[in-house]
């Protein structure tokens, strides 16, 4: 809430107070995914609670434990006609999607966030879509080689790579490479021993047809650490690839797994070759002591969010907002952002009665030099 104090619309307004009004949309759906199945289902939706909306939460039928667990806390904490859990397959994904909602919150694939848009399209419907895409590491020869590779593989190699803002590949000074690959091989032995499938500390892939799609991209590729899967449990070992083509398979699409491509650079034309190829990511994280260099690259490139030297926490900053750009996503939430992004802010203006000014009544002629002379002193 705030009076109106600029020049023209002061006149116009005054006198008058001015509000902002802060309501619920009504009927939110909210789409979880399986990678983090409850933070990324309970999140959105306290916040949709908070902002006074009805709630229909899907949670991922990949996670059908967790998913349980949701629809048990819900169904004995809230009313139904107030928030309802529906589980199901993609089937029940689409019958839901067809219905009209007034808000519609999505967290997953950018294929599957282009389907939830064009739903929500039929009914003008606003949405949040947190979605992913090729998330660079850039990693020049200033950087703290050591501390980059600690952070860089627990960054990566958390819940398996499975992390929408994951480091997606490196990109790093050609003058440093070789050094730098033999520090993240002692990093990651120093995190999950030298077998980490048996590391009670490395998480397996959720299911086997993205087993298959992950393991598919080893494929003639050069490996430098890692490669060793075990379609059993589904198991795929941290694995480094050293310079894929940028047309190969790992590089063509989110890989979203325990694997990290290391290409190399020269100049920022090399990087820029590299990172223009690719949609907006969702994230971006530079590791340098060079102040002048990592402007450059925040300024030129565009990318959700990131950090620099360190990844991925910038996420548990609830006062930062997380979102995507372009491809990566629509929309931001977390902290009071969240409240922010279920509620429709309506503006009103509460004009008073005991002054009506004239000058803004047609016939306009004669006035436009008091008018003037008002929007001055005002301002």
């Amino acid at each position: 809430m705030g009076k109106t104090n600029d020049g023209f619309a002061f006149s116009l307004n005054f006198p008058s107070t001015d509000y902002i009004y802060k309501e619920p949309y009504g009927k939110v759906l909210i789409i979880a995914p399986w990678n983090y199945p409850y933070q990324l289902a309970l999140c959105p939706l306290i916040a949709a609670v908070a902002a006074g909306n009805q709630v229909f939460i899907k949670p991922s039928e990949l996670t059908p434990n967790t998913s349980k667990i949701i629809a048990k806390i819900i169904s004995v904490t809230f009313d139904k006609n107030h928030v309802t859990c529906v589980q199901g397959n993609h089937e029940v994904a689409e019958k839901l999607l067809s219905q009209r909602w007034d808000y519609i919150f999505f967290t997953g694939s950018v294929s599957v966030g282009k389907i939830v848009a064009k739903a929500a399209a039929e009914n003008l419907t606003p949405v949040t879509l947190e979605l992913g895409g090729k998330n660079p590491c850039i990693i020049d020869e200033t950087s703290n080689l050591k501390l980059a590779a600690k952070r860089i593989v627990w960054g990566k190699f958390l819940n398996a790579g499975q992390t929408c803002i994951a480091p997606d590949y490196i990109l790093i000074s050609q003058k440093v490479k070789s050094y730098f690959v033999e520090l993240l091989k002692s990093e990651i032995a120093n995190a999950y021993g030298d077998n980490p499938e048996i590391s009670p500390d490395f998480p397996r892939i959720i299911n086997e047809k993205n087993w298959k799609r992950l393991t598919a991209m080893l494929e003639k590729e050069t490996l430098l650490a890692g490669g060793k899967s075990n379609k059993t449990d589904f198991y795929i070992a941290p694995t480094l690839i050293d310079s894929p083509s940028l047309d190969s398979l790992v590089m063509k699409e989110e890989i979203f797994g325990p694997i990290l491509p290391i290409l190399s650079y020269e100049n920022d034309v090399d990087i820029r070759n590299v990172i223009s190829k690719y949609e907006k990511p969702l994230s971006l994280f530079i590791f340098s002591k060079n102040k002048v260099f990592a402007q450059k690259i925040i300024q030129e490139y565009s990318f959700g969010g990131g950090c620099l030297n360190d990844t991925v926490i910038h996420f548990s900053n609830n006062r930062l907002p997380f979102g995507g750009v372009g491809n990566s996503g629509i929309g931001a939430y977390h902290g009071k952002r969240s409240f922010d992004t279920f509620s429709h802010q309506k503006a009103i203006v509460k004009k008073g009665n005991w002054l009506d000014i004239p000058m803004r009544y047609a016939p306009y002629k004669g006035k436009l030099k008091n008018l003037k002379r008002l929007v001055k002193w005002v301002s």
